[in-house]
């Protein structure tokens, strides 16, 4: 073992722990004279570490016992790195075109050794904020996560197979109880943690913590984030957990991960797609209003959505006389029963999908971290203009997601509040 108790690693330590880790060490050919290191940790949570010599490389990321981006004042457990690690093989396995493989976990230093996602790959996040199209994001994101969601989810899985897993992600309990509180509980009441474009949102932040519908409607979203096991969800898959480029999707960073509802990931990325498309006005520039990249946003969100509708029922009807045990074959033992068996559940995800993708982009607005689509836009007034049209479309999808009946109307809403 490199090490016999936890410590956190700078770069000389780095070192230090790579030669005394065999399969680590093997991968960069044993060479170290050449080795080049560099710390790209621009997340909230961990140390992230990019390993590169002349023979191979890989990326080493490590959690701390506390949040980064708020300091020691705010402990969090160490164990996610155990989680993260073990979701990146579930995922890797059941869909490895789209995650990263794992070359090594150190459950005592937290510490996950995994495949190095190369340039010209960038977090996705950063290439809608430059204007990429990227044609097969839709494709990709969808195929991951219809095949991560259902081969986890009952629909596939024995009962023991499934509550054997719900059990083992139980432990992922700190990192749910964060996601609770962040997106579920601190942007509907005054909590020091919470942030806006003060003052030009002040008045739009004191309405959500106002808002009694809004609140009835996310204590609904609540439970059934922390009460249904449906999937193991990766949890946090927002627009800076995908890197990308124009014929390359990875999915990154499921340290969230834990069995949870399918639509808070299906909601994250969608949401974290709608964010992007109303941060464009403040990036357009002389000669380039961003309109038809605003066409593309929609255009994907649309085709994420449908995709992923086609490829996970396809992965229904493949496996629907298979060892899953929510529908037994005994019992719904007609086209017509089955048909609206899968009618009743999908219509369900839908409104699911788009209740969390709503409350994710509320909390990226009026709640503790917030993305960089909109705080790069360096004008606060212009800034705030982009932020107060997100929050009201998310909002108003929050309360009225169950009158939407297909991502058409809801693309058609963002378009028509666009416009106003």
């Amino acid at each position: 073992m490199p090490s016999d108790r936890f410590r956190p690693l700078d770069e000389k330590s780095l070192v230090e722990y790579l030669k005394a880790t065999p399969i680590l060490a093997e991968k960069l050919g044993n060479q170290f004279d050449k080795l080049e290191i560099k710390e790209v940790g621009d997340g909230n949570l961990n140390f992230v570490y990019i390993v590169i010599s002349p023979s191979g490389s890989f990326v080493i990321k490590q959690a701390l016992p506390y949040i980064r981006l708020i300091g020691e004042s705010w402990p969090l457990t160490k164990d996610r790195a155990y989680f993260e690690a073990t979701t990146l093989k579930e995922h890797g396995r059941l869909c490895p075109d789209h995650v990263p493989e794992v070359y090594h976990f150190d459950r005592l230093m937290s510490l996950i050794g995994m495949r190095y996602i190369e340039p010209p790959h960038i977090i996705l996040r950063k290439g809608l904020i430059a204007g990429i199209e990227y044609p097969l994001l839709a494709e990709h994101i969808s195929d991951y996560m219809a095949k991560t969601l259902f081969y986890t989810s009952l629909l596939y899985l024995t009962t023991t197979d499934h509550k054997r897993a719900v059990a083992e992600f139980c432990g992922n309990v700190e990192l749910c109880r964060h996601t609770q509180q962040v997106v579920f509980s601190d942007p509907y009441k005054v909590s020091e943690y919470n942030r806006w474009t003060s003052p030009y949102l002040d008045s739009d932040a004191e309405a959500v913590r106002e808002d009694n519908i809004l609140k009835l409607e996310i204590a609904e979203l609540k439970s059934k984030f922390s009460e249904r096991a449906q999937a193991l969800i990766h949890a946090d898959l927002h627009t800076s957990s995908v890197m990308v480029t124009g014929d390359s999707t990875q999915v990154i960073d499921p340290e969230f991960g834990f069995y949870g509802p399918m639509g808070f990931d299906i909601g994250a990325f969608v949401g974290n797609l709608i964010l992007a498309y109303f941060a464009q006005d403040g990036h357009a520039v002389a000669g380039n209003d961003r309109k038809p990249y605003k066409v593309w946003i929609l255009k994907t969100i649309t085709e994420t959505w449908n995709l992923f509708y086609k490829k996970f029922t396809a992965l229904w009807d493949e496996h629907k006389d298979g060892p899953g045990e929510a529908y037994l074959p005994a019992i719904y033992n007609n086209p017509d029963l089955q048909l609206l068996v899968k009618q009743k559940y999908m219509k369900e995800l839908f409104h699911d999908t788009l209740g969390f993708g709503a409350a994710k982009m509320i909390r990226r607005i009026v709640g503790v971290a917030h993305v960089e689509d909109f705080e790069s836009i360096k004008e606060a007034k212009k800034r705030a203009d982009c932020e107060r049209k997100a929050l009201n479309f998310a909002k108003n999808l929050l309360k009225e997601r169950r009158n939407y009946q297909s991502i058409n109307e809801v693309v058609s809403a963002i378009e028509q509040l666009d416009s106003q």
